[in-house]
């Protein structure tokens, strides 16, 4: 009764969190961007373009998009991803135009570069939390995840080229200096946003040591699918032979892994590093599954002997 409680209070810390980030998201475009008249990317973008050909609110654009890209979402990737998505889907949208109504016309600066910066902070900072929970924040997240599912396309090179692509669809319409603080605003939040992930290249390398050192490799293989590899080890104090458990993960995949971590032992002692660059199954290349009889690690087979085969990410 006591996990099952606990597990609730995090799930409402967690959406507390998502929906907190899409207000700042929100936050962001009404006091910067709509203001300062500039052009962004993701879905905002399209619905900055629709808002000025049709008329048509951004705010509600934005709800109809996101709602479509939910469904295109939930059809590729299945219910865990809808259930990670939908608070996004609908807590933007409706930030946007609680704020927009309550505050209307009330800029914060009239200066276009302050607005370009402001702006671009708010934006990746709202989209680098809102991922940081574990959580997309729907919309033009959604059609890069697609394409690195089926071509494996790397995400963050997707959202640039369809972030430049939304811009280009706005130029029609936009002086060269919008053109040139939209250009300006995608480049800043993408740092903000890089530099809140940790993205890019580099991965994060997690080592842990734990009295429970084998149910937590157990579920690392099993929950967060990755390889992981276990070192000889000795503590300092009581000179005791353990062993240290060493995994890579994606900046993405880090809360979640602490989380399981924790849960199945809230002691762990756990260190997280930046590494520059991965390279290897599972990560440049295609994770590869092995049959057990093929496996060697019979240790592992053992660990893993509900399953059919043993992954090969290393």
């Amino acid at each position: 009764m006591k996990a099952k409680k606990k597990k609730w209070l995090y799930l409402m810390m967690e959406t507390t969190v998502v929906i907190f980030g899409n207000g700042l998201y929100a936050l962001g475009i009404a006091l910067f961007v709509l203001p300062g008249g500039l052009i962004t990317g993701g879905s905002t973008g399209i619905a900055l373009f629709v808002n000025r050909v049709s008329g048509i609110p951004v705010s509600a654009f934005v709800s109809g998009f996101n709602a479509l890209m939910f469904v295109a979402g939930f059809a590729v990737f299945g219910k865990k991803f809808a259930a990670n998505t939908i608070v996004s889907t609908v807590s933007y949208p409706m930030a946007l135009w609680i704020i927009t109504k309550l505050l209307p016309d009330v800029p914060l600066t009239d200066d276009r570069i302050l607005c370009t910066i402001f702006g671009g902070i708010c934006i990746g900072a709202a989209i680098g939390i809102v991922i940081r929970a574990g959580a997309s924040t729907g919309g033009m997240d959604i059609p890069p995840l697609v394409l690195k599912r089926y071509f494996k396309i790397p995400v963050s090179a997707s959202v640039y080229v369809f972030d430049m692509l939304i811009l280009l669809l706005q130029a029609s319409d936009s002086s060269g200096e919008q053109i040139l603080y939209g250009i300006l605003l995608v480049i800043i939040y993408s740092v903000v946003l890089d530099k809140c992930l940790m993205l890019g290249a580099a991965k994060l390398q997690i080592k842990v040591v734990s009295s429970r050192i084998e149910e937590i490799r157990s579920a690392v293989l099993e929950d967060i699918d990755r390889g992981v590899t276990m070192l000889k080890s000795q503590t300092g104090y009581q000179e005791r032979d353990t062993m240290m458990l060493l995994t890579v993960v994606s900046a993405r995949e880090l809360a979640k892994t602490e989380k399981l971590i924790h849960e199945v032992d809230e002691d762990a002692f756990i260190i997280v590093n930046k590494v520059s660059e991965v390279s290897g199954r599972g990560f440049s290349r295609k994770k590869k599954y092995l049959k057990r009889e093929d496996c060697h690690d019979t240790a592992a087979a053992e660990i893993r002997a509900d399953r059919r085969g043993l992954r090969i990410d290393e």
